[in-house]
């Protein structure tokens, strides 16, 4: 087994095909075709199923590649401390449901780092991809909340992905409209308040299950719905129409101007945490982000909403 075959792996993981693999790395699709041919009869298991619209991975594949990353990333790092006297390149990426605290820690991190050399990762996504990038060691952690209507099934998923949840806080449900919506002066909302109203949620993919939504109570009926896939456009229609979102109510900078968050009777507690994989231990950067959320949740929660942080410096 070899570093070149490694990287072969995860070049055509990622491209979805060899063809895209040998044109992203400027080599023959021969050569990366042998090299995985020499490395499944090597470690004498299938990595890939080949069809004619490209190549998926096995489960035996989807293994081999999280030791493949951690393996090449570390080879990568030892290359750039010793090579010519130079220090690692630093990296941080991060996979993270669509909540605005989690985007503002990250660049406030990015604007403090002093490094020569760095590579920084912002993904916001699907839950299911949030699983899988933290499996696959694409991410250091991914970020996303539990409930008692979520959590057996996101926590066997956790489980299977060889990854743990560590909590970051715990907040009521709370509903966020437009500050010219005609209940944003409302102390508190019921879900019976929301009917008449068009209700915005994230979209998730072909992992569209009631259990992976972003948002609580999304396996209530509504005859009006919207579903985006970025947190630009879920702004936008909060902030011009009469509609409405769930999440954990907390306002970071961005959201401060023409948003209200009113608290949800009757509501289950969100729990909102990062998973990270069991054999990755966090980075000075890691640790930075972590220190960074902290702060940012802390200064933004909702007042009396009775928000309670977790301790981090366990980690």
């Amino acid at each position: 087994m070899t570093l070149q075959q490694l990287r072969f792996l995860i070049a055509v993981a990622e491209s979805g095909s060899i063809n895209a693999a040998a044109q992203r790395l400027y080599t023959a699709q021969s050569n990366i075709s042998n090299a995985l041919k020499s490395l499944e009869q090597e470690l004498r298991l299938e990595i890939f199923t080949r069809s004619s619209r490209g190549v998926t991975l096995t489960n035996d594949g989807t293994e081999l590649l999280g030791y493949a990353r951690q393996v090449v990333e570390q080879a990568d790092m030892l290359e750039a401390r010793y090579e010519d006297g130079g220090t690692p390149q630093a990296r941080l990426a991060v996979s993270a449901q669509h909540y605005a605290f989690s985007v503002e820690a990250f660049v406030n991190v990015v604007e403090r780092c002093r490094d020569s050399k760095f590579e920084f990762i912002m993904r916001e996504t699907t839950t299911s991809q949030i699983i899988d990038d933290v499996r696959a060691f694409r991410s250091d952690i991914g970020i996303l909340y539990l409930d008692d209507f979520n959590a057996r099934v996101l926590q066997k998923a956790f489980a299977d992905a060889r990854a743990s949840f560590h909590p970051l806080f715990d907040a009521t449900v709370h509903v966020f409209v437009s500050e010219r919506h005609p209940l944003a002066r409302r102390p508190q909302l019921s879900l019976a308040d929301l009917t008449p109203y068009t209700r915005y949620s994230f979209e998730q993919g072909t992992s569209n299950s009631f259990y992976y939504a972003e948002e609580p109570f999304s396996y209530i009926p509504c005859d009006r719905n919207i579903r985006v896939s970025d947190r630009g456009t879920l702004t936008n229609l909060l902030i011009t129409s009469n509609g409405y979102t769930l999440s954990t109510g907390v306002l970071s900078n961005e959201m401060q101007w023409g948003m209200a968050s009113i608290p949800l009777a009757d509501a289950p507690t969100m729990r909102v945490g990062y998973i990270m994989h069991d054999e990755r231990k966090p980075s000075p950067l890691l640790r930075q982000y972590l220190d960074e959320l902290e702060r940012i949740i802390h200064e933004n929660q909702p007042f009396g909403d009775g928000i309670e942080m977790a301790d981090l410096k366990a980690l």
